[in-house]
């Protein structure tokens, strides 16, 4: 799965879409090397695990020691586990058409990417201009440009993230693969690594429907400016989401337990969690 990845870095080259998964969210392709079972499970004869932080031995047999992680990282525990729980419960929303991607680079004279704007300057502005905002994830709205900023229909902040945060948002969807990195050892191999394809697959979108002509690196455009683009985005995000959502239920069903109610949390103090 970063097979790739691996080699292109070995090379010194840069992919506009894949490398977002290692870079925007600094983990390295080691970490999906680093398998858990999860809380509940004995590992027998796994003694080398007994000095790995967050394990408790018994005897030749290790465990993860959910309690520990639970007591160490009580906030960042807490704060993920009512993201996702506000993330999962609320409705979806499906009418952004991936737009934070255009309003990142609205009226700028330089964007974020490397690559040719599908439409021009002009064209590209212009979307925007035709366009609602109506994006709900600060961690998209807090790169638009300064003019887009004003244009989106609520302005955003770190603090209210967990009132605002929904699972038809993509970005959303790719950080399930963050928070499950973030909740180490609680996390099953297994939830990790359909995360992170997950993850990938939502960047691909994400990029599909960007603004960047991305033809020599092998995408096809979908053209949110037109009806047909838009039918073409809704589909895929709604099956994105659905799979967003499952893994949300999964991931929460690993980390905690009946007696595990986190209750509410200062997101100020989390700024950096998040």
């Amino acid at each position: 799965m970063t097979a790739a990845h691996r080699a292109r870095a070995s090379r010194g080259e840069k992919h506009p879409v894949e490398d977002f998964l290692f870079t925007y969210y600094s983990y390295k392709p080691a970490i999906l090397r680093r398998w858990h079972p999860g809380p509940g499970v004995i590992l027998r004869d796994a003694t080398e695990r007994s000095s790995w932080r967050w394990y408790r031995a018994d005897g030749d047999d290790v465990r993860v020691d959910a309690a520990g992680f639970r007591a160490d990282r009580g906030s960042m525990y807490r704060g993920i586990v009512n993201l996702l729980r506000a993330t999962r419960d609320r409705a979806p929303q499906f009418g952004c058409f991936g737009l934070h991607e255009w309003a990142m680079a609205y009226r700028a004279d330089e964007v974020r990417h490397a690559v040719p704007l599908r439409l021009g300057r002009a064209g590209t502005d212009a979307v925007v201009d035709a366009h609602d905002l109506t994006c709900t994830h600060f961690d998209a709205f807090r790169f638009f440009t300064p003019d887009a900023v004003p244009l989106n229909r609520r302005t955003l902040r770190r603090d209210d993230q967990v009132e605002w945060e929904q699972p038809g948002c993509l970005h959303a969807g790719m950080d399930v693969y963050k928070w499950a990195v973030k909740l180490g050892p609680l996390v099953p191999g297994s939830v990790l690594l359909d995360a992170f394809a997950l993850a990938r697959d939502i960047r691909t979108l994400d990029m599909e429907a960007s603004p960047y002509d991305l033809t020599d690196w092998g995408y096809d455009a979908v053209a949110i400016e037109t009806p047909k683009g838009k039918a073409a985005y809704v589909a895929r995000q709604r099956a994105l989401s659905a799979r967003g959502q499952e893994l949300r239920q999964r991931l929460l069903a690993a980390v905690t337990s009946s007696d595990d109610t986190p209750g509410g949390v200062d997101f100020s103090r989390l700024r950096s969690v998040l």
